[in-house]
Formats: C-alpha cells, sequence, structure tokens
C-alpha cells in the first residue's frame, strides 16, 4: 500500500518561514543554531493549510511574539497576505518550562550521567515534546491544518523564540 503516508502536495505546505528578531532577540550561537535547525527541518518536510483559505500555497510564515501572543502570519509564496492568527502563550507557558527544564537536566547528563540515565531523561524530554506538539495542534484546530511532525517542528521553533542562551 504505498502511496498512505500523508505527505504534503506542492500546494499544502510551507515555502518559508521567518522569525521576527524585534520581538525575539538575539541568542547565542548555540540557540541561532537551534533555531536554524529548526526552520530547516520544517522546511524539508511539512504539512501546512490554512483552514480558511479558499486558495492555495505554498506558504510562508512569519512568527513574532506580541503582548503574550504567538503570531502566526501566513502569507501565499508571491507575498499576499492569507490570514494571521493570535494564539495566546499561556496555554503552552508550563509545557515550554518544563520542557526547558528537562533540556537542561538533558545536556547535563550528557556529561556526566550512564547511558541509562541519559536515555530515561531523553525519552521524558520527547514526552514533554510530544505533549507540547498536540497541544499546538489542538490550539490551531479550526485555524491551520498541520500533521504531527510539522506540530513538532513548529513546537521547537515556539521553544526556540523563549530560548535566550
Amino acid at each position: 500500500m504505498s502511496g498512505s503516508s500523508a505527505k504534503s502536495t506542492p500546494t499544502s505546505r510551507l515555502c518559508a518561514v521567518t522569525l521576527d528578531d524585534a520581538s525575539i532577540g538575539r541568542g547565542g550561537s548555540d540557540v541561532e543554531h537551534e533555531r536554524a535547525t529548526a526552520i530547516y527541518d520544517l522546511l524539508e518536510e511539512n504539512s501546512f493549510t490554512p483552514v480558511s483559505d479558499p486558495g492555495e500555497g505554498p506558504y510562508s510564515l512569519h512568527i513574532a511574539l506580541a503582548d503574550n501572543r504567538l503570531v502566526l502570519d501566513v502569507k501565499r509564496e508571491a507575498g499576499e497576505v492569507v490570514v494571521q492568527h493570535h494564539l495566546s502563550l499561556t496555554p503552552f507557558r508550563k509545557v515550554v518550562k518544563d520542557y526547558f527544564l528537562i533540556c537542561e537536566s538533558y545536556y547535563q547528563a550528557i556529561r556526566t550521567a550512564s547511558p541509562t540515565q541519559i536515555e530515561a531523561i531523553d525519552m521524558g524530554r520527547r514526552g514533554l515534546h510530544n505533549e507540547g506538539s498536540e497541544l499546538l495542534r489542538e490550539r490551531l484546530k479550526d485555524k491551520i491544518e498541520v500533521d504531527f511532525d510539522t506540530s513538532r517542528r513548529l513546537f521547537t521553533l515556539i521553544c526556540a523564540l523563549h530560548w535566550r542562551g
């Protein structure tokens, strides 16, 4: 049964993702690398369709933070405005905070802990990442259709926006 994977069509995908420098500020080289990697991974493979859009993509996405809200500014590849969504960051606060704490533990463990301890922490880290990804999908419901992998990559970017290093 080949071809049954949830691959995006050329029109139901992101072709560009940018982060608003003014609202996120600059991080250290590790932070910038994480952000660049998250964007690269997102662009490599994604499924992204604004629910209210009668047209078709591909789409560009500009992500900003404003007034404790995540701003997702969606345009067509040529620049035509499609939609702008503002999502409260409050529902994400706990999972992002917990995710950062477990990431700190993970990076410390890499230096000193046994492989079994590192694996246990990494499993917890992945679990929190999945929780944040599901929360994002739920918050985007009726706004933007994304598959789980796209949601994971977008959640990584949301975390990278908050990570100042």
